[in-house]
C-alpha cells in the first residue's frame, strides 16, 4: 500500500466519536481501492465519465483523495491535462497542495494503480464503503438521540430525516442507457509547432472547431508520408504511415473552406511533380512512338521479302517490336483523388507505385464503395490499401500488381453519412468501419465570432513550406524510409497497450463491443507517431529515432479517437447490444412488471432482435450495469427438480415510467 500522507493533517470524515477506537478504527473503508481511483484518473483521464457515474469524491474517507478527486475533475472540465505536474501546479495556485498531501505523495498515487481499466470497480468499493459509513452515522446519531433523556420529539425527527436523507435507497438511480460523456477536445498541444500553430490558426479564422483542421493535418502528413515512409516498432512489426480519418460536422460548418486551407500545399507539391516530369514524360512518349513506328516498319518489310533476306529482316522485325514492347511512359504524378470508383483507386495505386490519398469534404465516396455505379460492393482495395497487404487484379480488359499500397484517406462528412453507413453490414463486417480515426466535433454555429482574425501570414507560410518540402523529399524514395522507435517510446507504447488491453474484454471491457476498432488502436498510435516524428525533423534527423515524447504526443491523440469511436460506432448503430437494450427496456416499461420470470420476458420481444433466449441474457446485462434491473435466483423448495429459473427484478422507476 502506497504511504499515505500525515493524517493529523486532516479533520475526521465521519464524525463518530464514541467507542474506544474512534471513528478511525470503526469507519469501513478501503485506503487501496481510494488510492486506485484517484491514481487511476491521473494515469488515464478517459476513466473519469465512467468513474463519475459510479461514485462522488466526498465517497473519499481520506480528506487527501477527495481534496485531489476534486482537483482532477475541475482540470479536465478545463479541457486541462491531469498529471502529477499539472494538478500539482493547480493545487498549490488553490492552496491546497499540503492539505493533498504535497507533491510527492501525487506521484506515488500512480504507482499504487493495479489497472486503469478497473476504476470503475475501484470506485464501487469506495462507494459502497461510503454508504456503509453513512449508514452507521445515522444509526449511531439516531440512537443516540434515542438513548437522551434530554432529546425532545424535533430531535428524533431530525436524526430519523436525516436517515431518510443518508441511507441510500434501495434502488439507486438508474444511469441513462443513451447518456454520452462529454468528448474530450483535440489534443492540439500534441501537433508539432508549426503545424498545431497553423490548425488553430484556421480554426480561429473560419470559427470551426480545432479538431476538424487537427484530424485533417494528420492526413496531409500521412498524404505526404504514406508509401514512402515506414514506421519499424520492433522485431518484424512494422507500420507504414498512411492513415483513414473521417470527421462528422453537420452543415454550414466551413468544411469546404477549411480543407482547402489544409490541402493547398498537397496539391501544390502534385503540381510541381508533374512539372519536372513534363519533359520525362515526353521524351517516353516519342521514343515509345518511334520504336513502334521503326518496329511495324520493319515488319510491312519483312512481309514483303523473299528468300533468305525475309529470314533476317523477320528477325530484325521481332527485336524491333520487343524494344518498343519495352518501353514504359511513366504516368502523371498523382497523390489526390476525389470521386473515384475502387478500380479507378486501384488503377492509380499501381501507376503511382502504391501511393494516393483520397481526400474529400463529402462522403460521397461511401456510396461509391458501396456500388453506387457497379452494384456490387467493392471494397478490397480500400481494406488492402490501409494493411499493406499485396493487391493483385486480374480483369480480361487489365491486370495490376501492387506489392504494398499506401492509401490515406481523409474525409470530412455530415453525421447523417455516418449513420448510413453503419446500416450497411458489409461495411463493419468486412472491418472498413474498424480502419477509420473517428472525430466527432461540437459544432460552433450559433456561437461564432463574426470579425475573426485571420491566418498569420508567416504562420500559413510556413506550413506550406514544411508539407510541400516534406511531400517532395518523399516522393522519390522507392524504398521506403524505415523510422525507428527508440527504447523508450517502445517503453511508452508497451505500456499503452498494456493499459489498453484489458478495455478490450467483451465483457466489462470499455471498448469491448467495439474490438474490431479497437483492436488497431495500438498500430495506429504508431503510425501516428512516425508522422509526427517526420514533421518533427523536416529539415533533416528523420534517420535519429522517435522519442519517448513524440509516442507519448501521439498516445494522447490514440486517446482522443478512442473516446470519440465510442460516440461515432454508437451514432453508427453498430453497438447492436446496447440498441437491443433500449429495446428491452422498453418493454419492462410498457408492461410495468415489479418481477418477470426470463421465459415469460424472453415471450414478450421479438424474434428478429432475440431469436433465442440465449440472446436475451447479455442485453439484460447491460440493463443490469445501468441500474434498470437485478437478476435474482428464487431459493430451491425441495431437494429433487430442476433448480427455479432466473428472474428479474425491476426498477421502480421503470416501472413508473408509463403509469
Amino acid at each position: 500500500m502506497t504511504a499515505l500522507p500525515a493524517h493529523g493533517q486532516y479533520a475526521p470524515v465521519v464524525p463518530l466519536h464514541s467507542g474506544p477506537g474512534g471513528a478511525e478504527s470503526m469507519a469501513p473503508h478501503d485506503r487501496d481501492a481510494e488510492q486506485a481511483v484517484v491514481g487511476a484518473l491521473m494515469l488515464a483521464p478517459d476513466v473519469i465519465a465512467d468513474v463519475n457515474g459510479v461514485m462522488d469524491p466526498a465517497d473519499h474517507y481520506v480528506p487527501a483523495h477527495e481534496t485531489i478527486h476534486r482537483a482532477i475533475l475541475a482540470l479536465h472540465a478545463q479541457g486541462q491535462p491531469v498529471d502529477p505536474i499539472t494538478l500539482g501546479h493547480h493545487l498549490e495556485q488553490t492552496g491546497e497542495l499540503t492539505r493533498a498531501g504535497g507533491r510527492p505523495y501525487l506521484h506515488t498515487l500512480i504507482q499504487a494503480v493495479p489497472s486503469a481499466a478497473n476504476a470503475t470497480y475501484y470506485a464501487e468499493i469506495v462507494r459502497d464503503l461510503a454508504r456503509r459509513r453513512r449508514s452507521i452515522e445515522v444509526g449511531t446519531r439516531i440512537v443516540q438521540a434515542g438513548m437522551s433523556p434530554e432529546a425532545t420529539e424535533d430531535d428524533l425527527r431530525d436524526a430519523l430525516a436525516l436517515g431518510a436523507d443518508t441511507v441510500p435507497a434501495a434502488w439507486p438511480e438508474p444511469i441513462p442507457l443513451a447518456r454520452q460523456p462529454k468528448l474530450p477536445p483535440f489534443p492540439v498541444n500534441a501537433l508539432p509547432g508549426w503545424v498545431s500553430d497553423f490548425v488553430v490558426a484556421v480554426a480561429e479564422e473560419t470559427q470551426t472547431p480545432v479538431d476538424l483542421a487537427g484530424a485533417l493535418a494528420l492526413s496531409v502528413l500521412a498524404t505526404a508520408a504514406g508509401g514512402r515512409a515506414v514506421v519499424h516498432v520492433r522485431g518484424r512489426w512494422r507500420e507504414p504511415t498512411n492513415l483513414f480519418v473521417v470527421v462528422a460536422l453537420g452543415p454550414a460548418n466551413r468544411k469546404s473552406a477549411v480543407f482547402a486551407a489544409m490541402t493547398a500545399p498537397l496539391y501544390e507539391a502534385e503540381n510541381s511533380l508533374v512539372e519536372g516530369s513534363n519533359l520525362t514524360i515526353v521524351e517516353a512518349e516519342v521514343t515509345a512512338r518511334m520504336a513502334r513506328e521503326a518496329a511495324d516498319k520493319a515488319a510491312a518489310q519483312a512481309a514483303k521479302a523473299e528468300g533468305p533476306e525475309r529470314d533476317n529482316l523477320v528477325a530484325e522485325a521481332i527485336g524491333l517490336a520487343q524494344t518498343a514492347e519495352s518501353l514504359t511512359v511513366p504516368p502523371r504524378p498523382r497523390l489526390l483523388a476525389d470521386d473515384a470508383t475502387p478500380e479507378t483507386v486501384t488503377t492509380l495505386l499501381a501507376e503511382q507505385g502504391g501511393r494516393l490519398a483520397v481526400m474529400s469534404a463529402e462522403g460521397g465516396i461511401f456510396d461509391i464503395i458501396a456500388g453506387r455505379y457497379s452494384g456490387v460492393p467493392n471494397m478490397e482495395v480500400f481494406l488492402k490499401g490501409h494493411a499493406g497487404d499485396r493487391l493483385r487484379v486480374d480483369r480480361r480488359t487489365r491486370q495490376e500488381f501492387i506489392e504494398a499500397p499506401a492509401l490515406t484517406m481523409g474525409l470530412a462528412v455530415q453525421p447523417s453519412v455516418l449513420e448510413d453507413i453503419g446500416k450497411n453490414r458489409g461495411f463493419d463486417g468486412r472491418g472498413l468501419l474498424a480502419r477509420f480515426l473517428y472525430c466527432l466535433p461540437e459544432s460552433l454555429v450559433g456561437f461564432r465570432k463574426i470579425n475573426p482574425d485571420p491566418v498569420p501570414a508567416d504562420v500559413a507560410a510556413t506550413y506550406e513550406r514544411n508539407v510541400y518540402a516534406l511531400t517532395l523529399k518523399l516522393a522519390d524514395w522507392t524504398d521506403p524510409l524505415v523510422v525507428q522507435v527508440g527504447p523508450e517510446a517502445d517503453a511508452a507504447l508497451m505500456a499503452y497497450a498494456e493499459r489498453l488491453e484489458p478495455q478490450l474484454r467483451s465483457k466489462g471491457g470499455r471498448l469491448g463491443h467495439i474490438g474490431k476498432w479497437a483492436g488497431k488502436l495500438v498500430g495506429a498510435t504508431a503510425r501516428i507517431a512516425g508522422l509526427l516524428h517526420l514533421a518533427e525533423h523536416i529539415d533533416g534527423g528523420t534517420n535519429r529515432p522517435i522519442t519517448a515524447a513524440t509516442m507519448n504526443a501521439a498516445i494522447e491523440l490514440a486517446d482522443y479517437f478512442a473516446a470519440h469511436a465510442l460516440s461515432v460506432f454508437d451514432l453508427m448503430g453498430a453497438d447492436a447490444t446496447l440498441a437491443r437494450a433500449r429495446t428491452l427496456l422498453s418493454v419492462l416499461e410498457d408492461n410495468g412488471w415489479e418481477c418477470v420470470s426470463r421465459r415469460d420476458l424472453f415471450a414478450k420481444l421479438s424474434r428478429s432482435e432475440f431469436p433465442t433466449i440465449a440472446e436475451l441474457e447479455p442485453v439484460a446485462a447491460v440493463l443490469e450495469e445501468h441500474g434498470y434491473l437485478r437478476s435474482e435466483t428464487p431459493p430451491r423448495t425441495g431437494k429433487r427438480g430442476r433448480p427455479p429459473a432466473p428472474r428479474y427484478l425491476i426498477h421502480p422507476r421503470v416501472r413508473e415510467a408509463k403509469a
